[in-house]
């Protein structure tokens, strides 16, 4: 019980620092959600166009996530604002257990208080049916469509994530290229999903809308899908070279 409550002395400005992340983005989420899809407010009918309004919304929600990874703050935490992300940094030993336990939780903590925020300030607007608190639930195409567009955005932000970061040339970009990615997500694959990606960011609309459906789909899918796209990067990049089977055979042939 000492080495833990001395790690969050030591860490707890990380700690605040992501729960303000997915705070913020949630607010963020939440916020433009309203203003483009609750049908009394005017830029709803403005812009009669389902994928336009997405796509706005994804818009807003990538810059907002660029603007916390390249943040002074996000600089220092990492940015990780996801569960499935900072399990995944602790499989590649980027990040300690206690660490990343404490990371999980603020990351609840702070997108679930997000979520709140904006229900105290706009009650009516956050719980009405066409905005539901953001929660991310299966579309139309029911659990399966909703599993396979989690699986996909989650594996393509890890595999894409680890690929610019580790190349010198695109390392600097990285926080660019994880906003455009979400705003692609938001506008595409939302449909399927809701587009949650993170653990904690579904908890962040579960827990006040108490809308818990296909939960274990959101909280196990994209961190495993992270786990998966971490393995076949690392695979095959080894050493920052990419290296395809035959390599490997021959690997193995040689007993190197």
């Amino acid at each position: 019980m000492k080495k833990i409550i001395q790690l969050f002395i030591k860490n707890y400005a990380l700690y605040l620092t992501e729960a303000w992340g997915l705070g913020t983005f949630m607010i963020s989420a939440s916020l433009f959600t309203i203003l483009l899809e609750h049908p009394d407010l005017k830029l709803h009918d403005l812009i009669p166009s389902n994928f336009i309004r997405r796509l706005i919304i994804g818009i807003a929600m990538g810059a907002t996530a660029i603007g916390i990874i390249y943040s002074s703050w996000g600089k220092k935490s990492g940015a990780h604002m996801n569960p499935a992300i900072t399990l995944t940094m602790l499989l590649l030993k980027k990040i300690s257990i206690g660490n990343a336990v404490f990371y999980c939780c603020f990351q609840i903590i702070g997108g679930t208080l997000g979520v709140y925020l904006v229900y105290l300030i706009f009650p009516a607007y956050i719980s009405h049916p066409s905005v539901n608190y953001v929660v991310t639930v299966p579309g139309k195409q029911g659990v399966l469509g909703a599993l396979i567009g989690e699986a996909s955005i989650s594996f393509l932000l890890m595999f894409i994530t680890l690929f610019t970061s580790n190349t010198k040339s695109l390392k600097n970009s990285t926080g660019l290229v994880s906003g455009f990615l979400i705003m692609n997500f938001v506008a595409f694959e939302s449909p399927f999903s809701g587009f949650s990606m993170n653990p904690a960011r579904t908890i962040a609309s579960a827990w006040p809308a108490n809308i818990w459906t296909a939960w274990a789909l959101y909280l196990f899918i994209p961190p495993l899908a992270m786990v998966v796209a971490a393995s076949l990067y690392t695979l095959f990049w080894k050493d920052g070279t990419f290296h395809s089977l035959k390599f490997f055979v021959h690997c193995k042939k040689s007993g190197s």
